[in-house]
């Protein structure tokens, strides 16, 4: 009898034995990477946060403000600021971190180029001096333009055109385009005080398309068939010549900045001015865009 419970009780350990080494087997072992709970999922895309404030030109504001507008719509965290000082206060700001970006309507000067900035062009701007289409005159230098917008050419005949007084269209005060066209052409506060003004580039398209004496200025993106472009220095006004830098009525507008004060949300918004979308924006702007 005895015999007989010691070996019922071999028999029930080796049974439970076995069951606890069959249930081991079942059992697998999982690397964090395969447990579901160790699983992290990457957002496919970086949230952007934090303020983009830019500070300078008047004439790169409407396309500032647009892509900006549009960058914090695409990254509802982030902010944006656009103060439109004018060029010189906007890249000396970026050099004293007053701003992380200046905005600038022209090339940088000599001693600007010596304080280790970043340029960034994002668009081109070009300005095209235009005519009543029956006007005979297509070419007129840099020299006649500022003489004629000076008041020291009155009549289109000392151009090579019609005995005519010349009717001087010129834009509102405080327009970038008027700013940069009395810069480029070295008038600046000397227009002509028999100038008619005009606000906004439909209004100088209509004032010299309605008479055949007129000169105006637009910007080159605007142009209609209403009016005509005249070459300048032998350069025809077009998108072309404007990027290969032939036609001298333009300039660049550029973002500028030290690279140690950017920040995510800054570099985020200058990757985007000149993605795809964003260069779509400069060109609804008004701008010509780089890319």
């Amino acid at each position: 009898m005895k015999k007989m419970k010691s070996l019922l009780g071999l028999l029930l350990a080796a049974t439970m034995v076995l069951t606890f080494v069959g249930c081991g087997k079942d059992v697998e072992t999982k690397t964090p990477e395969e447990t579901p709970e160790a699983i992290t999922e990457t957002p496919s895309e970086t949230t952007i946060s934090g303020e983009v404030a830019i500070s300078g030109s008047t004439s790169v504001e409407k396309i500032g403000n647009a892509t900006g507008e549009e960058f914090i719509a695409i990254n509802p965290e982030a902010g944006f600021s656009y103060e439109a000082i004018g060029s010189s206060a906007g890249v000396k700001n970026a050099h004293e971190g007053v701003t992380p970006i200046g905005a600038s309507s022209r090339n940088l000067k000599e001693e600007e180029k010596t304080w280790g900035l970043t340029e960034v062009v994002v668009a081109y701007d070009g300005i095209a001096v235009v005519t009543h289409p029956d006007n005979a005159v297509k070419a007129l230098t840099m020299e006649q333009i500022t003489a004629i917008y000076k008041g020291e050419i009155t009549n289109w005949s000392e151009v090579g055109g019609a005995d005519q007084v010349i009717v001087v269209v010129s834009r509102e005060d405080g327009s970038g385009t008027r700013g940069a066209f009395e810069e480029l052409l070295e008038f600046e506060k000397e227009l002509t005080a028999n100038a008619m003004i005009a606000e906004g580039n439909g209004n100088v398209q209509t004032s010299v398309a309605g008479n055949p004496q007129a000169i105006g200025y637009v910007s080159l993106t605007s142009i209609d068939e209403t009016v005509k472009a005249v070459s300048v220095n032998d350069v025809e006004a077009t998108v072309e010549n404007v990027l290969a830098e032939t036609y001298k009525i333009s300039r660049p507008f550029l973002m500028i900045y030290h690279e140690e004060n950017m920040t995510t949300a800054t570099q985020a918004y200058m990757d985007f001015i000149l993605s795809e979308e964003g260069q779509v924006i400069v060109t609804e702007s008004g701008g010509i865009p780089v890319k």
